[in-house]
């Protein structure tokens, strides 16, 4: 069959999708232009009420799962075939921006609306997802959503989860009126036939090279590692230097350790990061008895990354003897990495071209809910430029052209894959 392709005029005016934008913006825990959305709270739960009546009023059918996972249908005219599916998230961490996730979920609803309105008739449907708890900021763990939709989460392990109030990830959905089985979120493999997310670069290579946009062929999957080190405390004075177990002098080496086994891969998609040190008992004049460290190893090559995790328990073992301090390592999640599908990038690539915009093929070194959703269907990531490479601070910023491009390369590529 003949693929259909919409009349699209070269410039598409996204007035409207801006004003929403803007909108959902304001709906945060914190005053403008910090926004701030936690999941499950009051801000959240607004924030989420704003989308589905967008989608409503879109004429799409709306369902949500156990957990709060978002799925609003433009049904096909061939009910017997799977979706395509598109989305993103509207969770925001605090102090962050307007534009992280709800580009990709209110910029999906209006590459919908926008074919739509050119009378396009798909043949499969087009689903949008907007995904619960993209962010780790309640309870410590990324793509909750997604992970549970790909079974990566068992439904045991959510039960297990807790916020720093002690609250379970049960009483909380309960409490925001998520009732069913968690057994229910896992999606069989198929369930979607393909699926597309608009994003955000994070990063500063599409406006450094003023190219529209990006097509992601490889999101990369972060380790992350929590390590504790356990030493012996005393008064900064009397506790003479040549007896000394200092927790957080024997943890600035494995900080520095993280780095440098970062760097030695040579590759420049291996990072590492440690973004918590904690230390106990935080007084100028206390010797430090005890540090957590938390560490954050990503690659687009499984096995590179592990390598380097390897580093980082050795140059561990190498401290403790050295410094006689106790050190112990727990691996809190190591995800696989994804490469996105050839067939949908073919089909962005293909879109970008014939709407006029320039692209380029790059790695995604920021992990999203595509890296999940990869594991039960063929994905793609289509990022466009964010000013600066800022993101996750109240300056984030992507222009309303900029924003504009994404869309119209996304309205014709689910054209193409819904047909």
């Amino acid at each position: 069959m003949a693929t259909e392709r919409p009349n699209l005029r070269p410039n598409l005016s996204i007035d409207g999708l801006i004003d929403e934008l803007l909108t959902l913006g304001r709906i945060s825990e914190a005053e403008p232009p910090i926004v701030t959305r936690v999941v499950f709270s009051e801000a959240d739960m607004r924030a989420r009420a704003y989308v589905k009546q967008l989608c409503a009023d879109a004429g799409l059918t709306i369902h949500e799962d156990a957990i709060g996972n978002i799925f609003a249908r433009w049904q096909g005219s061939d009910p017997t075939l799977k979706p395509i599916g598109t989305g993103s998230h509207i969770d925001a961490i605090p102090n962050a921006g307007l534009y992280d996730g709800c580009v990709g979920v209110l910029g999906g609803l209006e590459a919908i609306r926008v074919l739509q309105q050119f009378g396009f008739k798909p043949r499969r449907s087009i689903e949008l997802v907007i995904f619960t708890s993209e962010e780790p900021t309640r309870f410590g763990i990324g793509c909750l959503g997604s992970r549970m939709m790909a079974n990566v989460l068992t439904p045991a392990q959510a039960q297990a989860l807790r916020d720093k109030e002690g609250h379970t990830l049960d009483e909380l959905r309960a409490e925001t009126g998520f009732t069913g089985a968690l057994e229910s979120v896992a999606l069989a493999p198929g369930r979607f036939h393909q699926f597309v997310e608009l994003h955000i670069e994070q990063g500063p290579t599409l406006e450094a090279e003023g190219i529209d946009v990006g097509l992601v062929t490889h999101i990369a999957a972060p380790a992350s590692l929590r390590i504790t080190l356990e030493g012996e405390g005393g008064h900064a004075g009397g506790k003479l230097m040549p007896g000394r177990k200092d927790a957080l002098a024997a943890a600035s080496e494995i900080i520095l350790a993280v780095e440098a086994a970062a760097k030695s891969t040579g590759a420049i998609d291996t990072v590492g990061t440690v973004g918590v040190c904690e230390v106990f008992p935080g007084a100028v004049n206390s010797v430090p008895s005890r540090v957590k460290l938390e560490v954050d190893v990503r690659d687009i090559d499984g096995a590179r990354r592990d390598k380097v995790l390897d580093k980082i328990r050795s140059a561990c073992t190498d401290v403790e003897q050295r410094r006689s301090v106790r050190i112990t390592t727990e691996m809190i999640n190591a995800d696989p990495p994804a490469a996105c599908d050839e067939i949908i990038l073919a089909a962005l690539e293909d879109s970008a071209k014939a709407a006029g915009k320039t692209c380029k093929r790059m790695v995604s070194r920021a992990y999203h809910d595509s890296l999940f959703m990869a594991r039960i269907a063929p994905v793609a990531m289509l990022f466009i430029p964010c000013r600066s490479g800022v993101s996750h601070r109240p300056d984030e910023y992507a222009t309303p052209e900029w924003i504009g491009a994404g869309v119209h390369v996304l309205v014709r590529t689910l054209a193409v894959l819904a047909s």
